[in-house]
């Protein structure tokens, strides 16, 4: 079984401090035990491994006191939690360890940001570091892909996803049953539980329908229009989407109102292989009618994967003008703009004209297969 690296490891290494801690977000099954592990076995000195999820850890931390958690904690150095989000005031009962005990070094994983809130804002406000895991980036699988079966295996990825465990399930239906049971019965578990919601079927279908409008700006009311959901409703159900980590949120850019579309946003996935599994469609990229959402789709993922591991700040948007004038992807960083088209086969690169006028220091590159890899950052394979 080829081992793979996730490239978080040693950013989290390098960020494990005491009287800090160390947040790691991430979707179910992509991956977030298997690196507690990883940093587990590269620690010197004790450490304490609870699971957020068991009854057990709850009464433990039930009272809020310093003596309690230092009988816990048996002098142990490093506390980690997996699946945090799962304990009642968690960002609470943290504050008081990582103030009140010295030396004490805190790693704690969620798989979703309902509770998890509570690690992201106040109370840990200058007391942690936060981290999103996703799936397997093309960085990360390239180090084990000679050129030839890179093209290959990528082909395949842009369907399937970049799941972890699909490395290791060689047969495509066994690949289509995982996907199916990830959604099932992980990724919309969290936001079950934390919305009390009976029947999942209007969010599935909700998803669906995004699923459909990939790379297009989506309008609330007419998504509730048709699945019988206020408004309201269908923004509250996308957030919970991408608190959860399916779905990812990006914005229009715009310097000029009147000429650019600012209003609807547009909604990605944060892995293919989901979103094939949500209108199920497993179909090989030579006979899809979506190869360009495909693509673009898992570019911009992949990009959020590069911009993390690389520490890369910039506010991430997409640009349209009324005249359908588009750029699929701008950057705004270090204070200048960079828009990126995507196109699977390569061809014209021009930019458009009311970009250049109106933007004109801007960059402007169209990523293709051709380029993709030196975008993000991959050393290119022999």
């Amino acid at each position: 079984m080829n081992f793979i690296s996730r490239e978080l490891l040693e950013l989290i290494e390098k960020k494990i401090q005491p009287n800090k801690v160390i947040v790691l977000l991430g979707a179910r099954r992509v991956g977030k035990t298997f690196l507690l592990k990883e940093l587990v076995s590269k620690m010197k000195g004790p450490y304490l491994f609870l699971n957020g999820e068991d009854i057990n850890v709850h009464e433990a931390l039930r009272e809020k006191s310093v003596e309690n958690f230092k009988r816990l904690l048996g002098g142990k150095e490093t506390l980690i939690i997996d699946e945090a989000q799962k304990i009642n005031d968690i960002g609470g009962i943290l504050k008081l360890m990582v103030d009140e005990i010295p030396g004490l070094k805190v790693i704690v994983t969620g798989s979703s940001a309902f509770d998890i809130k509570n690690l992201a804002g106040e109370p840990l406000t200058g007391r942690k570091y936060t981290y999103v895991l996703y799936s397997l980036s093309e960085r990360e699988c390239s180090p084990l892909e000679d050129h030839i079966n890179s093209i290959d295996r990528q082909k395949m990825r842009l369907v399937y996803g970049n799941y972890p465990e699909l490395l290791h399930i060689p047969d495509l239906a066994d690949k289509r049953e995982y996907l199916n049971e990830v959604i099932s019965s992980y990724l919309l578990k969290d936001i079950l539980i934390y919305e009390n919601i009976k029947n999942s079927g209007k969010i599935f279908n909700l998803l669906k329908m995004v699923a459909f409008q990939l790379g297009n700006e989506v309008s609330y009311q007419e998504l509730g229009n048709h699945l019988g959901m206020s408004k309201n409703t269908v923004e509250k159900y996308l957030d919970l989407l991408s608190k959860v980590f399916v779905l990812v949120k990006v914005e229009g850019f715009s310097r000029n109102l009147r000429k650019e579309v600012t209003k609807s946003p547009r909604w990605y996935f944060l892995d293919n292989g989901i979103r094939n599994a949500v209108i199920a469609n497993f179909n090989s990229i030579d006979r899809r009618d979506d190869l360009g959402q495909l693509w673009g789709n898992h570019l911009i993922t992949e990009r959020l994967k590069y911009q993390q591991a690389t520490r890369m700040v910039s506010n991430n948007y997409f640009w349209r003008t009324y005249e359908q004038q588009e750029i699929d992807w701008v950057e705004e960083r270090e204070g200048k703009l960079y828009g990126y088209e995507f196109k699977w086969k390569k061809g014209p690169s021009k930019a458009p004209s009311a970009w250049t006028k109106t933007y004109q220091e801007a960059e402007f590159k169209v990523i293709t297969q051709e380029n993709y890899q030196d975008w993000l950052g991959i050393a290119h394979s022999s």
